[in-house]
């Protein structure tokens, strides 16, 4: 195995989930070249990491499939040894079959795992002692490699740390209030309430995509709180992660920051509306909490990914979430 493709196109937060393939790959073939395809716009997660080789990109926003045909093709012509398939969909399975690569690993829910050379098997369920996405996607190499795991890991350089380091000057926590589906994110209100509940001296840091920074600014001048920073848009996905390792907690949905705190081992505080940790998507860091409501709906969880809206129109998962779940964990730590 000396030339080797790793296939995740979908979210961020899946891509981070990815790298204990790539710590375990390059563990056990540390002379081989890594490749990572990614879709266009997360290639920062990836800058300057020590073990991938090259980091492709899908740019999906215009002319997607044409895209899709040049990687093909590209692919092709790399002549891989090895390529694992990350993703469950159709498109992704469509460059792991015609790849050309005597090794085609992937997920047996893929369509054309078919014409996979390895298919394993994908489960999802809701308790939580069923396996972690990074297990099952372990399980993708586990005969090439052994029964072992290996962590999440994203590497921020020290530059990164360096450019956040003017912000660690007093003691401070993160929050990531957005989310791509509505029924994930925290009700923008429940975060007025517990940013205004804060010690005063306590810095607050608001994280986010460029589309998050009109929510943020919303919080910041409803809660009343003083310290707070508007950072949405403002800072790359290594130099939030950097900022999120030394904070005292980082409150997030479950989304891609929860990801990205895990990957450097920060303190983290999920919460959980209409999803549950159980479908294997949770926080890894050591220091971890989960935050449901006590008296959950018992239409959660609703779905895997979430809504845009609540289906059953209440989003009980989340109003029934008390805001000293989330004072709680800051005082006691």
């Amino acid at each position: 195995m000396k030339n080797i493709l790793i296939i995740q196109t979908a979210s961020l937060g899946d891509v981070i989930l990815s790298t204990p393939v790539v710590e375990k790959l390059h563990h056990f073939y540390p002379d081989a070249g890594i490749d990572f395809l990614l879709k266009s716009g997360y290639q920062e997660i990836f800058r300057h990491h020590p073990f991938l080789h090259r980091v492709l990109a899908w740019d999906k926003s215009d002319k997607k499939y044409g895209h899709l045909r040049e990687l093909i093709k590209f692919v092709r012509q790399n002549k891989y040894d090895l390529v694992i398939n990350l993703q469950r969909f159709a498109s992704s399975g469509l460059i792991t079959a015609l790849s050309g690569a005597p090794v085609r690993i992937g997920f047996k829910k893929n369509p054309l795992s078919l014409f996979f050379t390895q298919r394993v098997a994908h489960k999802i369920g809701k308790s939580n002692s069923g396996p972690h996405e990074t297990e099952r996607n372990l399980k993708l190499i586990e005969r090439l490699t052994d029964h072992s795991s290996f962590p999440v890991k994203i590497y921020p350089s020290q530059h990164d740390y360096a450019k956040v380091s003017q912000y660690k000057t007093r003691q401070y926590i993160t929050v990531a209030p957005g989310s791509l589906w509505f029924t994930k994110q925290y009700p923008e209100e429940k975060w007025v309430e517990f940013v205004g509940s804060l010690e005063k001296d306590i810095v607050v840091y608001f994280l986010g995509s460029p589309n998050e920074l009109n929510l943020c600014e919303r919080i910041i001048g409803e809660s009343g709180h003083a310290n707070n920073l508007n950072l949405a848009g403002k800072l790359s996905f290594l130099e939030s992660a950097a900022l999120m390792r030394d904070a005292l907690m980082n409150y997030v949905n479950d989304s891609a920051p929860m990801h990205l705190a895990s990957a450097v081992n920060a303190p983290v505080a999920a919460i959980y509306c209409s999803t549950v940790p159980g479908f294997g998507f949770g926080p890894l860091s050591e220091k971890r909490f989960i935050i449901q409501a006590a008296d959950p709906p018992t239409c959660k969880p609703c779905g895997l990914h979430g809504y845009n809206k609540c289906p059953k129109k209440h989003f009980e998962c989340a109003y029934n979430i008390n805001n000293e779940q989330l004072l709680k964990i800051l005082n006691d730590n």
